[in-house]
């Protein structure tokens, strides 16, 4: 099969042929349509991770996925050859991945079915950033009513938890710089924006002067952001290495990790669904472009880059 690889440490990506993955025990094969990138895949293939996962050489690139089921393994329950599915490749090792004609990936997480009208094309962009955010929202315990600052708006994770804090009650204060920005967030829901050039404390206080109930917190520092948070907030990010990186005195603070189990994919799938979240895909790309699509991505992006595979 066609996958973008690593062919050792040190190596750039390419696109080549190699064995097609077969599935063991509790796992099934997915026909891959269609994958995304995330900052993930830059680590990998930038020798981030090296050191710190095993890497079975030809490592494939590639988290999220959408596509069809076309085997599977001894003992799967609730999945049959023909489903439509999305999700996230979880293992403990760099080996398999998304950026390839097939992958296979355990049943017990990081799969999920996939609705019939929610294209491939979004369903590849819904797994990590999708996982996150609930997550995120989750944790953050957001009251109708309240005021929510959303660092990263911009970002897949960041689009997906504005929308969905919006669905909560909250007003949402997005941090927006440039005209095309500020139009993505107000669209999506956001009621104010702010620069993340400046003072964003500041100008948070200007529009909440009690403060915000909840900071999410997907980019840039964390520590400037705490004066904008009302006695008795969150501060919930998913950049931290412990909640001990932000001493905040009567502020709740959570670090959260991506988890894509089954049920949350499943939550994710039903926003998408109910058109409670949208997806902004800002480009597709072919597996022979996956190098530009990790370029474009490191440049920066408005919305998911998708890799279709035909």
């Amino acid at each position: 099969m066609q996958a973008v690889v690593l062919s050792a440490h040190d190596r750039a990506p390419e696109v080549t042929t190699i064995d097609m993955p077969q599935p063991a025990a509790g796992e099934v094969r997915v026909r891959v349509r269609a994958a995304s990138v995330n900052g993930f895949d830059l680590s990998v293939a930038s020798g981030g991770l090296r050191g710190m996962m095993e890497h079975r050489f030809p490592v494939v690139l590639g988290k999220d996925f959408a596509g069809e089921i076309d085997a599977v393994g001894e003992g799967v329950e609730g999945y049959a050859t023909g489903d439509r599915v999305f999700g996230v490749v979880t293992k403990d090792f760099l080996g398999d991945g998304s950026f390839a004609e097939y992958v296979t990936v355990p049943v017990a997480v990081g799969i999920a079915h996939l609705p019939e009208t929610i294209a491939f094309q979004e369903g590849a962009g819904l797994g990590l950033a999708g996982t996150a955010a609930v997550n995120a929202i989750d944790a953050a315990e957001i009251a109708a009513g309240t005021s929510v600052l959303v660092v990263g708006a911009t970002g897949g994770v960041g689009q997906q938890a504005l929308q969905l804090a919006v669905r909560a009650g909250a007003t949402v204060i997005a941090t927006a710089r440039t005209a095309e920005k500020i139009e993505l967030v107000t669209r999506l829901g956001a009621a104010h924006t702010v620069d993340h050039t400046g003072d964003v404390a500041q100008q948070v206080l200007a529009i909440a002067p009690a403060g915000v109930a909840a900071v999410l917190h997907f980019a840039g520092a964390p520590l400037p952001l705490v004066p904008a948070i009302a006695p008795g907030g969150a501060f919930v990010s998913t950049m931290l290495r412990s909640a001990d990186d932000v001493p905040a005195e009567g502020v709740r603070v959570v670090s959260i990790y991506a988890h894509p189990a089954p049920e949350t994919l499943e939550r994710v799938a039903g926003n998408q669904a109910e058109r409670r979240t949208s997806v902004t895909v800002q480009r597709v790309y072919s597996l022979d472009q996956a190098a530009d699509a990790l370029g474009d991505f490191a440049a920066g992006t408005l919305g998911k880059l998708v890799i279709a595979i035909d």
